[in-house]
C-alpha cells in the first residue's frame, strides 16, 4: 500500500476549515520551477516573479511571496523538493514552470514521464489547496541565440515540443490555464536574453511578468499593478 506525501495529507485537513478567499483581501503567491523563474544571474527584483509580486502588492498589499524555484530543478525536483513547501505556506496563487530542464539535462527525455509527474504536483497542489489559483506555462522551443550543434538542436526541439505538449494536456485535462510562450515574438530579440543564450536578461523579465500579469488578470480575475498600468 503507497504512503501519501504527509504535506498533502496535512495541507488537506486545514483546507477543509478555511474560509473562501474574498476579493482584495491580502495574496500570498508561491512561485514554483527551474531557473527561468529562479532568475539565473538576476539581481534581486529584477525576476519575473518579483515583478509579479510587486504589481500584485500595489493593490492587494500584504502580498506573501515565496519563490522557491531552483536553478536546475526538473519536474522531479519540483514534485520532491518545492510541492510539500508550497502546501505550508497556504498559498492563494502558484505559478509553475517546469519542464525544459527534463529535456536538457537528459539525451533520451522522457516526456511520458513528464507528464506523470506534472500530473502529481498540480494534484497534489490541488487537493491540499483546494481554492489555489494555479497558472502553468510552457517553455520555448527553439533558442535562436543559444549556440547548439545541429543534432543537438534537433533533438532539444523535439523534446521541448513532446514536453510541451503534454504540459498543454495536463493543465487542459484539470481546467488550469496554461501560458503558451512558444511563439511569443519576445523570443527572437536578443535584448530579451542573457549572454548564454538561454536565460532571460532583466528586459526578458519584465516581458515576462507582463505576460503573466494579463494571464492571471484574463484567468482569475487578480488584477495587478502591472495590467492596470497597460489601460492608461
Amino acid at each position: 500500500m503507497s504512503m501519501r506525501d504527509p504535506f498533502v495529507v496535512i495541507a488537506e485537513s486545514l483546507a477543509a476549515a478555511r474560509k473562501p478567499r474574498v476579493q482584495g483581501e491580502p495574496l500570498c503567491y508561491v512561485a514554483l520551477g527551474d531557473s527561468f523563474t529562479a532568475g539565473r544571474g538576476c539581481a534581486p527584483g529584477e525576476r519575473w516573479a518579483d515583478r509579479l509580486a510587486a504589481g500584485l502588492g500595489m493593490l492587494h498589499s500584504p502580498v506573501g511571496y515565496y519563490n522557491l524555484a531552483t536553478d536546475g530543478a526538473t519536474s522531479a525536483d519540483v514534485l520532491e523538493r518545492q510541492v510539500g513547501q508550497a502546501l505550508q505556506l497556504e498559498p492563494d496563487l502558484v505559478t509553475l514552470m517546469c519542464g525544459a530542464n527534463d529535456v536538457l539535462s537528459s539525451v533520451r527525455p522522457d516526456a511520458d514521464g513528464y507528464r506523470g509527474r506534472l500530473a502529481a504536483i498540480l494534484d497534489g497542489l490541488r487537493a491540499g489547496l483546494p481554492r489555489v489559483a494555479i497558472l502553468t506555462a510552457t517553455s520555448p522551443e527553439g533558442w535562436r541565440f543559444l549556440e547548439l550543434r545541429p543534432r543537438t538542436r534537433a533533438r532539444v526541439m523535439r523534446g521541448i515540443r513532446a514536453v510541451n505538449a503534454a504540459t498543454r494536456a495536463v493543465a487542459r485535462e484539470r481546467g488550469i490555464p496554461c501560458l503558451d510562450v512558444v511563439n511569443h515574438p519576445g523570443l527572437d530579440e536578443p535584448e530579451n536574453f542573457s549572454p548564454d543564450g538561454l536565460h532571460p536578461s532583466p528586459s526578458g523579465h519584465a516581458r515576462a511578468a507582463v505576460e503573466f500579469a494579463r494571464a492571471l488578470e484574463s484567468s482569475f480575475g487578480i488584477e495587478s499593478a502591472i495590467t492596470r498600468e497597460e489601460r492608461r
